[in-house]
């Protein structure tokens, strides 16, 4: 593995858990304040029920990227949670929705949702199985650990 292939999984792997640690306290918020994220839930869909299970799932998925053996099926579970609450954020952006700690801007509101692409992307560049890393043998060839 050359030195610029190293340095790129290493970084892949130092943003997997950036991302892993940021979706799991995301959701964890989700219970603390619910109050929140329950005020850009559209009201088509059932309140604190999607609060929660959207909690859940955002706890389920940080974690998952974290374990190799489940990490690519949970990538693919938060590229779908990801395109289902999207529909909060237009619910947000389109009603002019204030949140505790978040300024009350509708240029930033809507700025959001591209965000949510960014996040997609980000999900789906784990969704290619792990190669496993490669060690040196005392005979100088390689094997997989």
């Amino acid at each position: 593995m050359t030195s610029s292939n190293s340095t790129a999984k290493r970084l892949k792997e130092i943003l997997r858990v950036i991302f892993s640690l940021s979706l799991i306290v995301i959701g964890i918020t989700h219970f603390l304040r619910a109050e929140q994220f329950a005020r850009i839930v559209p009201p088509v869909f059932p309140t604190y029920a999607s609060v929660y299970i959207s909690g859940v799932f955002e706890i389920l998925g940080g974690i998952g990227l974290l374990i190799p053996s489940v990490s690519v099926a949970a990538a693919w579970g938060l590229i779908a949670l990801f395109i289902a609450v999207f529909p909060a954020n237009i619910y947000m952006a389109v009603h002019n929705i204030k949140l505790d700690g978040v300024p009350q801007n509708q240029l930033l509101y809507w700025g959001r949702l591209p965000l949510q692409a960014v996040l997609i992307a980000w999900a789906w560049w784990y969704t290619k199985y792990p190669k496993p890393l490669q060690a040196k043998t005392v005979t100088g060839g390689t094997e997989n650990i």
